[in-house]
């Protein structure tokens, strides 16, 4: 399906505004997974033409994906990676290891950026941060396209190291996310240390139920829901 490229737009539109110098993109992957961390890239890219056929993450083949993030950590300024734990997620909730796995990847930047694009409409960073949120921004801008194919590979590849250990889950297919294979081996081996044990899939599965955790913060259940019906990869 053809697909508008992503553009400087609301990258300039910040600088113009508030007279950022350095603007950071900043996407996530991994949020409604049942394993492995969440992880967030926040990339600098500058005002240059992007590489052909910058988009979403999830508008692009496994193989493009891979090539591209290749080319792209080369062509931005700068990228850096940060990641919260299945353990942060279940002991902080996603909203706050979201935060934290965001704010290592900007603190990692050898730059510190005067404004941030945030992809989607919740501003989960907050202060001390100059946030502009901006819905689709990971197909729609290219510094937060940038940050969310090289989120996408990368988490991919650690999920793909862990399947290695744990072939029964599939993490090399579904990278963690909800798949048959993954709930067929829940279902024989319960949980990882890798697992998330405050999601609701250990609703469904009544040997395993005593190691569910409670939430330490209130968390929304339209990702947990979407994550147990949808196969989101």
């Amino acid at each position: 399906m053809p697909y508008e490229p992503p553009t400087h737009s609301v990258e300039r539109s910040l600088r113009a505004t508030t007279g950022a110098k350095i603007v950071a993109g900043v996407d996530e992957v991994g949020r409604g997974a049942w394993a492995g961390p969440v992880t967030v890239c926040a990339a600098v890219t500058g005002l240059r033409r992007p590489p052909e056929g910058l988009t979403d993450s999830k508008l692009l083949t496994p193989k493009r994906r891979t090539a591209l993030a290749d080319v792209l950590e080369g062509w931005v300024t700068a990228h850096a990676l940060g990641h919260s734990s299945p353990q942060e997620i279940d002991e902080l909730g996603m909203t706050a290891a979201l935060r934290l796995a965001a704010t290592r990847a900007l603190e990692a930047l050898p730059v510190r950026p005067d404004a941030v694009i945030l992809d989607g409409k919740h501003d989960y960073l907050g202060d001390p941060w100059k946030v502009r949120t901006v819905i689709k921004g990971d197909q729609s801008c290219v510094v937060v396209a940038a940050a969310s194919v090289i989120a996408k590979v990368r988490r991919d590849a650690m999920m793909a190291e862990l399947g290695m250990e744990f072939a029964e889950f599939g993490f090399c297919d579904n990278a963690g996310y909800p798949s048959p294979v993954h709930r067929t081996a829940l279902e024989a081996l319960g949980p990882t240390p890798h697992h998330r044990l405050s999601w609701s899939y250990l609703d469904a599965l009544p040997r395993w139920q005593h190691l569910k955790r409670a939430r330490s913060a209130p968390e929304a259940l339209a990702l947990e829901a979407g994550g147990q019906l949808g196969f989101d990869f």
